[in-house]
């Protein structure tokens, strides 16, 4: 919901997996970034993301990481 409300479209993967188990069923679906939050994540208000064949990321706020993502998309936007 918060990242919808700073228009990013996101779909959330609560099957009853193991979180190797969505990571691997999600890198072959080619999802450009996935997220990851856990409890340590949903206290402190950040995210974990991985980049599509990159690899663990880093660690953000979710304000952060919405910003990132919106202004990829309109640098990419510009290019095209």
């Amino acid at each position: 919901e918060m990242l919808e409300a700073q228009d990013v479209r996101c779909i959330v993967d609560d099957r009853n997996e193991k979180l190797g188990r969505k990571i691997r069923d999600n890198e072959l679906k080619h999802t450009p970034y996935l997220l990851v939050v856990g409890e340590k994540e949903q206290e402190e208000g950040t995210v974990s993301f991985r980049r599509q064949g990159g690899g663990e990321q880093g660690c953000m706020k979710f304000e952060d990481f919405a910003n990132k993502i919106n202004e990829e998309v309109r640098q990419m936007t510009e290019n095209f």
